[in-house]
């Protein structure tokens, strides 16, 4: 059905296959938001068997050059996103804290692809859905992160990472295939031309080393000039009648050039065309919130609730806050008030490392007091916000602390303000002298400032916890504010695992089997509630 469509597209005209290859892309959206069924009715789904599989997916890795051709609940496409969003923050970190391609980043990215059962290997059995997860959630990202250049940039960055980790591992005998999949003609030269040029190879060639023994066991490539651009600029590559000659090691640099223009150009279409799918409510809510995704535990719940006192929270400030939280205490006890964004940010992370709705009101009460704020006014302006912030008033929503991508990617500061990120919000030198004032050393300093101008917002808040705390590695990929706070109290309490007691483990997804079962519009609509519940009303009522 879905092939009849684009066969339409195509026949439309129109002089620019690029763009045609974009609307496409976008339409199949369009096409799926559609036409989704929302009775929970049987629905056609598309079935393979044997080498039709093989024929849909080759290989373990792809240029994604070709849209979905299938129909898929709104259940799934929430399932199949989350888990790509958690590959990809995946890769992120595994690519900060190793070496790329050093076998402890290839070994911890395996175990990761494999836990999320992401295609990676060729020759496995039972690689088709794998693979069919790989394809579709890449394409429902691609509307996600087409919002903005920042989002755009990171996704660009971490599909290039993942497929150079694909490529790397990719059997010598499926590479030239997968090369003509991907629409790149480059052609292996054969032995005796390899022969014939081995001096001037082995001459340009660095990373061969100059070994002929590496030489006659690598592969090498004829590609056209204009395609080996970058290595020709570094000297690193044998020219020769308009040809590039270049080995096995040295080619997984031009297709990832290639694989960056192709991805960079069909975001921008995306990005171009998106209105069509933000006129979707169905679809705009869940894609919105897949950019801003926090995929990790659920620091919502209270069962340590009370076992943090008010008079614990001045030194818990200096040895197990976050730097956000930290500057917001910091300014809290100097100022004796928070603006808007401040109360809220500050107020859920306190809320969520244990402190009860009667400490919370005390805790406020008295800070306030100190600023000259008459009690009688706090009572009838901001007691009500903060039991609202409980569950204790209005909609009796139980409001859930800030995730790191919450505060980085929404509702930047403004002179004055102190809440936000101040790996991502604050100017270099003014963190470089708040990093100072906690006793960073220099070189500590530097590696945290080279992963802010990566915008490695995250992993730099982990270095900082690792110095801190003076461990090597902290054994986690940090991603809410809680959590470094569970996390130092784990490591200060002598490793006890106070986190059974204060996490909830994170919601399964459904299962296959359940999902057919369910009613996509039940499962939309509790999608909708839980993002509205993250911030509707509490804006309102922690307004000045």
């Amino acid at each position: 059905m879905l092939c009849r469509y684009f066969q339409c597209l195509q026949n439309k005209g129109n002089p620019s296959s690029s763009v045609q290859q974009g609307a496409a892309t976008l339409e199949t959206y369009v096409w799926l938001s559609n036409e989704m069924q929302f009775s929970g009715g049987k629905r056609k789904k598309l079935r393979l068997t044997g080498d039709q599989r093989n024929v849909c997916y080759p290989h373990s890795l792809q240029f994604y050059l070709e849209p979905p051709s299938e129909s898929i609940s709104l259940i799934e496409f929430e399932s199949l996103a989350i888990d790509r969003v958690k590959l990809l923050k995946a890769v992120e970190n595994l690519g900060v804290s190793y070496v790329k391609g050093t076998e402890p980043y290839q070994s911890k990215l395996e175990n990761e692809i494999r836990k999320l059962k992401f295609s990676f290997r060729e020759n496995l059995e039972n690689e088709y859905e794998p693979r069919r997860k790989d394809h579709i959630s890449h394409f429902i990202l691609r509307l996600a992160y087409c919002q903005s250049e920042d989002l755009r940039r990171w996704f660009i960055q971490q599909e290039m990472d993942l497929l150079r980790f694909r490529f790397s591992i990719l059997p010598k005998d499926k590479i030239q295939n997968f090369l003509k999949d991907s629409h790149l003609h480059f052609e292996a030269i054969s032995d005796e031309e390899k022969s014939v040029r081995e001096p001037e190879i082995l001459a340009s060639s660095p990373s061969l080393s100059g070994s002929k023994m590496e030489l006659e066991l690598e592969s090498v490539y004829k590609i056209p000039f204009a395609d080996a651009l970058d290595l020709f600029r570094g000297r690193k590559v044998y020219l020769e009648g308009g040809f590039a000659y270049v080995p096995l090691k040295d080619i997984v640099a031009i297709v990832l050039n290639e694989f960056r223009a192709k991805l960079s150009k069909a975001l921008a279409l995306t990005a171009r065309s998106l209105p069509a799918v933000q006129s979707d409510e169905r679809l705009q809510p869940l894609l919105n919130h897949l950019s801003h995704s926090y995929t990790g535990q659920d620091y919502s719940t209270q069962k340590n609730a009370g076992k943090i006192s008010l008079d614990q929270i001045d030194s818990l400030s200096t040895k197990s806050f976050p730097p956000c939280m930290r500057q917001l205490h910091k300014a809290l006890r100097e100022n004796h008030h928070l603006r808007h964004g401040g109360r809220m940010q500050y107020g859920l992370f306190l809320k969520g490392i244990g402190l009860t709705l009667e400490q919370a009101l005390q805790f406020w009460k008295q800070e306030f007091i100190r600023g000259k704020m008459d009690p009688d006014k706090f009572d009838k302006g901001y007691s009500y916000n903060i039991r609202h912030s409980f569950g204790k008033e209005g909609k009796r929503t139980d409001y859930t602390p800030f995730s790191c991508m919450k505060i980085i990617l929404t509702n930047p500061p403004s002179h004055g303000d102190y809440h936000g990120c101040p790996f991502r919000h604050s100017d270099p030198e003014l963190l470089k002298q708040k990093l100072q004032s906690y006793k960073i050393s220099p070189g500590g300093i530097q590696q945290i400032l080279d992963l802010v101008k990566g915008t490695h917002y995250q992993v730099a808040c982990q270095k900082y916890f690792e110095m801190i705390h003076n461990v090597d590695d902290c054994g986690f990929s940090l991603s809410h504010p809680n959590q470094f706070f569970f996390e130092s109290q784990r490591i200060l309490s002598g490793n006890k695992d106070i986190r059974k007691e204060s996490i909830q483990p994170e919601t399964p997804q459904p299962k296959p089997s359940v999902q057919k079962a369910k009613d996509a519009s039940s499962a939309l609509a509790c999608l909708n509630s839980s993002l509205e519940m993250d911030m509707e009303g509490l804006e309102d009522y922690f307004s000045e």
